[in-house]
């Protein structure tokens, strides 16, 4: 097994079965709390959950974000997530194309526009292949090869500052980011992998060209821990160790964004598990709410424990709506619906 592909194994793994979550037990959403209303004056059924994200209609303000490929067991649960995303109309991301392109026989496990031809999709390769041999042709490959909306380019320097090996020359990037955002025909999302995102970065992409932004906030799962437990090496598993709770907590990324961006495609995730917290990242300013762990979970379960946690966020979606007195997402973020405790 090629090592890039083993590396996938490892991180579905570990992600499954051990302890990954931040050690800080706060995404910042949890002093927030809303106003609620005992006479909404609305019916239920008149409830309006659905969005729009770069000029594309969404059921649901949810992306399935990025996560895996590259593996069987990968490919299934993409299938999985595909099928859901297209029935509840969400957004999805898939997890870093690059052992895709390294070995194209492996992309087949990342393709799942058969199982989803109308949802928002987003293809995936990490910022920093542009200095290690990537260029424009490759980022183009990932896009065409999913048949993708959108094209994440995900930021990881503590990942690989921990991972074995890993790909630490983050220099010069930026520009090469914008060179990106000029050339590709598609929309080019930026997006942290759970350490967030601060303001003054968030006005320098903005600027760069690029469409949108994840903050990806930390609190939820720590890749600092998981590159730790997957290091042989003492000093990458100690780094991992410390860095495990290291970032910017997921509520403080968003309002920052939203202050230097206010009109700038948000979406926010990290560490989010429920409805609940979903509509509070849309209160505070987010457009879309990224969640991963929890779908990881219930797709390596089985189809209908997807649709079990698909039912549920809705539900919850719009209990906030229904106990706050608003008819749609963007009555949440009305004075005074949201504060902090």
């Amino acid at each position: 097994m090629h090592p890039t592909q083993a590396r996938k194994v490892d991180h579905l793994r570990i992600c499954l079965q051990e302890d990954v979550q931040s050690p800080q037990t706060t995404t910042g959403l949890e002093p927030y709390r809303f106003s609620h209303c005992c006479l909404p004056e609305l019916d239920w059924g008149d409830i309006d959950i659905s969005t729009a994200f770069l000029g594309y209609g969404l059921g649901a303000p949810l992306l399935i974000s990025s996560m895996t490929g590259g593996t069987d067991l990968a490919h299934t649960i993409n299938q999985r997530l595909a099928r859901v995303a297209q029935h509840y109309g969400f957004a999805m991301g898939v997890g870093s194309q690059r052992v895709g392109l390294e070995h194209p026989h492996l992309m087949s496990t990342f393709q799942v526009r058969s199982q989803a031809p109308d949802i928002l999709l987003l293809a995936n390769l990490g910022a920093v292949q542009l200095n290690y041999g990537y260029g424009l042709d490759h980022y183009r490959r990932a896009v065409d090869r999913l048949q993708a909306n959108a094209l994440i380019l995900h930021l990881n320097p503590l990942q690989e500052a921990v991972q074995t090996r890993g790909d630490t020359n983050f220099s010069g990037l930026l520009g090469k980011i914008e060179g990106l955002c000029t050339s590709l025909t598609v929309p080019v999302v930026v997006k942290e992998v759970g350490n967030g995102i601060a303001a003054p970065l968030v006005r320098r992409l903005m600027e760069a060209g690029v469409a949108a932004v994840d903050i990806a906030g930390a609190g939820g799962t720590s890749w600092a821990r998981v590159e730790s437990q997957r290091a042989s090496d003492p000093i990458q598993r100690r780094l991992g160790q410390t860095f495990a709770d290291w970032g910017i907590p997921t509520a403080t990324a968003i309002v920052a964004a939203r202050q230097v961006a206010p009109h700038l495609p948000l979406i926010a995730s990290g560490g989010l598990r429920n409805g609940l917290e979903v509509a509070k990242a849309i209160a505070l300013g987010a457009d879309l709410v990224g969640l991963a762990l929890p779908f990881l979970q219930a797709a390596s379960e089985s189809e209908d424990a997807l649709s079990l946690l698909a039912d549920s966020l809705v539900a919850e979606i719009k209990t906030v709506l229904f106990c706050t007195g608003q008819a749609d997402l963007q009555g949440l973020r009305q004075p005074g619906i949201l504060a902090k405790a």
